[in-house]
């Protein structure tokens, strides 16, 4: 099941990919008795039992909601002002670690232990909306394709086996990043919070729609050339240890974005570096939730 956050016309609708895929039913037409504003509402308002009764209502042929054809709307981040910063996981790949390490040779890293930082995001945008790109104050702009996980019910010292029960769904982001500023203030906070640096979508796909854990292809491609194109089989920290951890005396909250590590292939990572410009285009690709689409400007 794939949740959208859609604008058609003036209005913003939340809503449910149907089975087909063409088209999108307004969760706010499923059901009368709740009010659906954003993706948090959802996230919040919705138990296993309302999502095995939206499947059931989607499966029905014979049902009659109204539906939006998916090519007359306009597709917006699913989750567009987080209610926290991002929670984001370093060099979560064997391979992206290593050209890290021979990029930037400031950085080491010397144990198993998962790398986590923060990523401001006023707004995050969508698929098909631009990057406005700071090339001004750092041309060393980078693209890192990622697998959110949405946090879909709030927590605190979450044992390893739970950790399903607290996830809500899963999305693509790509961790938009200025390397020289990056570099330059050690901490990697301020390179990687300018705004619209942060890209998700095109969906939420419910997390009934993948085994668990998730092992999912992950690709990137800018100008239709292929730069990255992993697995998140070969995360060196999986998803239940990262959520876990994180939990560990700091409360995760339900419509929380974790975004868990990029495999190798970035800019960084070529000699020279290959540094996103205005025109490029950057398709990130998760083939079970979908394609994330962005130009640079």
């Amino acid at each position: 099941m794939k949740f959208v956050n859609f604008k058609i016309e003036d209005k913003k609708l939340i809503g449910v990919l149907a089975n087909d895929e063409d088209k999108i039913i307004a969760l706010n037409d499923l059901y009368a008795d709740k009010t659906f504003c954003c993706m948090q509402d959802v996230i919040e308002q919705l138990n296993e039992d309302d999502i095995k009764d939206i499947q059931t209502k989607l499966d029905d042929e014979n049902n009659d909601f109204k539906s939006y054809k998916l090519s007359e709307v306009k597709l917006l981040s699913p989750i567009e002002r987080p209610i926290h910063d991002i929670l984001c996981v370093g060099v979560n790949y064997q391979a992206h670690l290593e050209e890290a390490s021979e990029r930037a040779k400031n950085f080491k890293k010397t144990s198993n232990d998962a790398v986590y930082f923060g990523k401001r995001a006023i707004k995050i945008i969508g698929t098909n909306e631009d990057v406005q790109a700071c090339l001004d104050i750092d041309n060393a702009l980078d693209y890192e394709v990622e697998l959110a996980v949405i946090i879909g019910k709030t927590g605190k010292n979450i044992p390893v086996d739970k950790i399903e029960d607290y996830i809500f769904g899963y999305s693509i982001f790509n961790d938009f990043s200025s390397r020289r500023l990056q570099l330059k203030h050690m901490q990697w906070f301020k390179g990687k919070s300018l705004d619209t640096y942060s890209a998700m979508g095109p969906v939420i796909l419910h997390k009934s729609a993948l085994p668990f854990p998730v092992e999912v292809d992950i690709k990137c491609s800018v100008n239709g050339e292929l730069r990255q194109n992993s697995n998140t089989k070969l995360f060196l920290n999986d998803i239940p240890k990262v959520v876990s951890e994180l939990s560990q005396g700091m409360t995760l909250e339900a419509g929380d974005i974790i975004a868990t590590g990029t495999p190798s292939g970035v800019g960084m990572g070529y000699k020279p570096g290959k540094w996103l410009k205005s025109g490029d285009e950057v398709v990130c690709e998760i083939p079970p939730i979908g394609k994330l689409i962005n130009k640079i400007k």
